[in-house]
């Protein structure tokens, strides 16, 4: 799998929230080795969308679709600044990845001093946070090239994550958590997705 993240401040989510409906409903039929995208705007106004593909060669085929240049030309029109791409070989899906059925979605982003470590420890913690966390309905990690990370944890709602979030964690889990935190240059920034946007091919 490959993931691309689009990310930057729009000024009117819901023409945002438009855009990409537009993009679902016009040019996604045509697209090549597209699984879905996760996307949503939140209270600082950022945008961020994960959209997923078979591979890399089928993002940049759809990247040079001349529908999909034209598409583009209008919704960055939305952005109100920068707006950054990671292109992101590196996937990890736990618990079988995320789900269009959550209502709260939570991107995590950071440069990280070991993928390869923090690929490790999403797999190694994967059965313990199913236990501990039934809020926790999946996720989704990626890395680009250069280091930067962003994961999305998918959550049946923002109240079940909240009250999942104030439980006291065991002692092992806790110490493996303190070393993904570790793991951030920095530490992570938070984006919450309260109304997230789910899209997927359709059949």
């Amino acid at each position: 799998m490959f993931i691309q993240v689009i990310q930057g401040h729009v000024a009117d989510p819901e023409a945002a929230h438009a855009a990409l409906d537009r993009w679902d409903r016009e040019l996604s039929p045509g697209s090549y080795g597209w699984l879905g995208t996760t996307a949503g705007v939140a209270d600082d106004g950022t945008l961020v969308a994960m959209a997923r593909f078979e591979s890399e060669e089928d993002a940049r085929r759809n990247s040079e679709r001349m529908e999909q240049t034209r598409w583009w030309e209008d919704t960055a029109k939305l952005f109100d600044g920068e707006v950054t791409f990671h292109d992101c070989p590196d996937v990890v899906l736990y618990q079988g990845g995320g789900s269009d059925e959550a209502g709260f979605v939570q991107i995590i982003q950071g440069h990280v001093t070991d993928k390869g470590r923090m690929q490790m420890m999403l797999r190694d913690t994967e059965s313990e946070l199913a236990s501990y966390r039934p809020d926790l309905m999946g996720g989704e990690a990626a890395v680009d090239a250069g280091g930067d990370y962003t994961e999305a944890a998918f959550f049946t709602s923002e109240e079940e994550a909240r009250q999942g979030e104030s439980k006291e964690l065991p002692a092992e889990l806790r110490q493996k958590f303190e070393q993904y935190m570790g793991l951030f240059e920095g530490g992570p920034a938070y984006y919450d997705l309260h109304k997230p946007w789910m899209y997927s091919p359709h059949n």
